[in-house]
C-alpha cells in the first residue's frame, strides 16, 4: 500500500523543471523585445548585454556584435514591425519564442529565438535563427 502511495504522490507532485511560468514567459519575451527595440535605437551596449555569455563571447564588443546583426540579420536590426507569436518551454530553464517580423523594404520574415535563463535570474538570448517566410514579397 506504501508502495502505490508512493507512486501517486510521486506521479502527481508538481515538479519545479517541468515548465517555465508565465512571469518567466514574459520577462523571456521582454527580454527579445528590448534587443530589438535596442537595434532599431542604434543602442549597441543595449542589444548587446541581452545576448547570452557564449555569444557574447563570440564577438567580445557591442560594436562587433551589432555589426554582424547588421550584416546577417537586417530584418531583426531593421523592420517595419514585429510581434512574437509563441513561446514555447525549451528545457529547464529555456525558452523559444516565434517572432515575426517585416523588414524595411516589406519581405516578411519569421525568427526562432532561443533563451536561457541565466543563475542571476535574467533571461538571455542563446540563438536566432532567421528564415525568409514563404510567399513572402520582395
Amino acid at each position: 500500500m506504501r508502495t502505490v502511495l508512493l507512486f501517486f504522490t510521486l506521479m502527481f507532485m508538481p515538479s519545479a523543471a517541468i515548465a517555465v511560468d508565465a512571469a518567466a514567459r514574459d520577462a523571456a519575451k521582454a527580454t527579445v523585445e528590448r534587443q530589438i527595440d535596442a537595434f532599431r535605437r542604434d543602442d549597441a551596449a543595449t542589444a548587446y548585454a541581452q545576448a547570452a555569455p557564449a555569444i557574447q563571447g563570440l564577438f567580445p564588443s557591442p560594436e562587433t556584435f551589432i555589426a554582424m546583426v547588421k550584416q546577417g540579420y537586417g530584418a531583426v536590426y531593421r523592420n517595419r514591425r514585429f510581434s512574437v507569436d509563441r513561446i514555447e518551454d525549451a528545457g529547464d530553464d529555456g525558452v523559444a519564442l516565434g517572432v515575426t517580423l517585416q523588414d524595411e523594404d516589406g519581405a516578411d520574415w519569421a525568427a526562432l529565438y532561443s533563451l536561457e535563463k541565466q543563475s542571476d535570474g535574467a533571461w538571455r538570448i542563446t540563438g536566432c535563427r532567421l528564415v525568409k517566410a514563404p510567399g513572402s514579397k520582395a
